[in-house]
């Protein structure tokens, strides 16, 4: 599907999607879509320095838009009754910057739909500006340039790699899903009642 995409619409199509899954659409492929970009620069198919730096500007751009998004109409958008931007998203956002801080943008890069409610909630809570952009652009250069490296080196390095593309790209996804399912499961932990103790 991957391949598909960025053979279909190419770079801009591959840009455009990094910028959308970065500020509003939670549910786009990005960490498959910038291996399988690196994988098909290898193959000299795409650009890599173009692929790069489009990348990483489409990712910081994205989260960006997010922050100021969330600072200027998130409490509108989380309000009570909302299905998809719960006011609760709110508080718990707001207790894992507390306990995390800033490396929260960066490590949020990693985690599928976190890495797009990350920026908005910190711009409807108390980050500064100036710490946010900081920690977008690490956090931007470590996930846009960093997967799309790691397609385009194995494309280099492991021959015939693109004839195990699917698996690789299922491997991938499990492992951004994995912090999720830990979290889920965490949250199952919390809200199960206590016994009492005799």
């Amino acid at each position: 599907m991957e391949k598909h995409l960025i053979e279909t619409f190419g770079t801009i199509g591959l840009l455009v999607t990094i910028f959308a899954e970065s500020c509003l659409v939670f549910f786009l492929p990005g960490d498959t879509l910038l291996f399988t970009a690196g994988l098909l620069a290898s193959q000299g198919k795409l650009n890599v320095a173009v692929i790069l730096s489009g990348s990483f500007v489409a990712a910081v751009a994205g989260n960006q838009v997010a922050y100021a998004l969330g600072n200027r109409v998130g409490p509108s958008l989380f309000k009570p009754g909302s299905r998809l931007f719960k006011a609760e998203y709110v508080h718990r956002a707001e207790e894992y910057f507390e306990k995390f801080g800033s490396r929260t943008i960066v490590l949020a890069r990693f985690i599928p739909a976190v890495r797009t409610f990350a920026p908005i909630l910190a711009g409807i809570g108390t980050m500064r500006y100036r710490t946010f952009v900081t920690f977008n652009v690490i956090g931007g250069l470590l996930w846009a340039v960093g997967v799309t490296l790691l397609g385009y080196t194995l494309g280099k390095t492991v021959h015939g790699i693109d004839k195990y593309l699917l698996p690789v790209i299922v491997v991938i996804a499990g492992l951004s899903a994995i912090p999720v399912l830990l979290e889920i499961r965490r949250n199952r932990r919390h809200r199960q009642p206590q016994l009492p103790l005799d």
